[in-house]
């Protein structure tokens, strides 16, 4: 069975205005030793990290678990912890005091100045780096869909952007952000990372940003793509639905099964759709690449991955899950419909922070 570990950057935000407050270093000094609590590229940001494991009800228990632990160390320094991908109120991010960090900003700007956007990203277990790679080519189709499902950032500097993940457009600025060619080897995929460097235009290995990549520090596949999740429970979700993915995968490269070969275009106005629009609307079908309701394919992706899941144990989760998501709408629905009812971005941050512990 394939393991499965989980990051969450989340922001901090002041109690009374709702606006991101510069605490990390506040925040983690105060944070016991045994914490998996980290600092992020700004100090309005904190990083959570789960274990890696097998079963989804202890991948739930430890999301909620760090979730709870980190908003507590918030609260003791006096701001709060919201799982928002972007925030609602205008902010003038502050980077952290890192060596990294600072070369990040002083080489590329505007770009890390306003990268105060918080990703999910899934680690999945994978047995060697050929496996890997045969899962990155075979994933690439489905990875939009996963965006819509978490999609959590429609606002921008106090404004609604008329997109419900607009995290995936601020991300997008990094050179080396978004899907990828088909790779066919772990060889090739070195390869390109390799070329890439050589370029001289990232800093380092750790700038490799595709949607998916082979992690660097763990034997796992690292889908990078979706925006943090307003509640835990669709984090576990996409959680289990990057697993079937991965599964999926790699029993089609294990039976000779070739990849999609659809070209970087595509994806791209695929994962553009997909930020668009969310739920909300029409996504671009990954077994057809013409326009779909978003219910059509996000049922396309359940049955592409059920074997997987069944198999698991994770259908009747997966199921019950996308059916509540589909009922209620991803992060984005949930805070255009806050400020609908009151007209306040602080109300709707409240609310937010009130969902992030659930």
């Amino acid at each position: 069975m394939r393991s499965v570990g989980v990051e969450e950057e989340l922001l901090l935000v002041d109690p009374h205005s709702g606006k991101p407050r510069a605490a990390s270093g506040t925040v983690l000094a105060a944070t016991p030793d045994d914490s998996t609590l980290d600092k992020e590229l700004h100090r309005e940001q904190l990083e959570i990290a789960t274990r890696p494991r097998l079963l989804m009800e202890d991948l739930a228990a430890e999301v909620t678990r760090w979730r709870g632990e980190a908003a507590r160390q918030a609260r003791r320094a006096g701001t709060e912890l919201v799982a928002l991908a972007t925030s609602p109120l205008p902010v003038v991010p502050s980077l952290n005091v890192d060596e990294r960090y600072q070369r990040l900003a002083e080489e590329f700007g505007r770009t890390a100045q306003e990268q105060l956007a918080c990703g999910c990203h899934i680690h999945v277990s994978v047995e060697s780096d050929d496996e890997g790679v045969a899962v990155l080519d075979r994933i690439r189709p489905w990875l939009p869909t996963l965006l819509a499902l978490s999609a959590n950032s429609p606002f921008w500097q106090g404004r609604d952007t008329r997109y419900s993940s607009y995290r995936s457009r601020v991300w997008g600025r990094w050179p080396s952000s978004g899907p990828v060619e088909l790779f066919g080897c772990a060889e090739n995929y070195h390869r390109r990372v390799r070329e890439m460097l050589a370029t001289a235009t990232l800093l380092d290995e750790g700038m490799i940003y595709f949607d998916a990549r082979l992690s660097r520090h763990y034997p796992t596949v690292e889908i990078r793509v979706a925006d943090v999740c307003l509640r835990s429970d669709d984090t576990v979700l996409i959680a289990a639905l990057a697993r079937g993915l991965v599964e999926t995968a790699a029993r089609a490269w294990r039976a000779g099964e070739p990849p999609d070969p659809a070209g970087i275009g595509l994806l791209r106005l695929a994962s553009w759709r997909a930020g668009r629009s969310g739920l909300s609307g029409r996504l671009v079908h990954p077994l057809t690449w013409t326009p779909a309701p978003a219910e059509a394919v996000v049922h396309a992706l359940l049955d592409h991955v059920g074997e997987a899941l069944e198999d698991y144990g994770d259908l009747g989760l997966a199921k019950e899950r996308l059916d509540t998501l589909m009922g209620r709408g991803n992060g984005a629905h949930v805070q255009r419909e806050r400020l609908r009812r009151t007209g306040s971005l602080r109300a709707v941050v409240e609310e937010c922070v009130r969902l992030t512990t659930l």
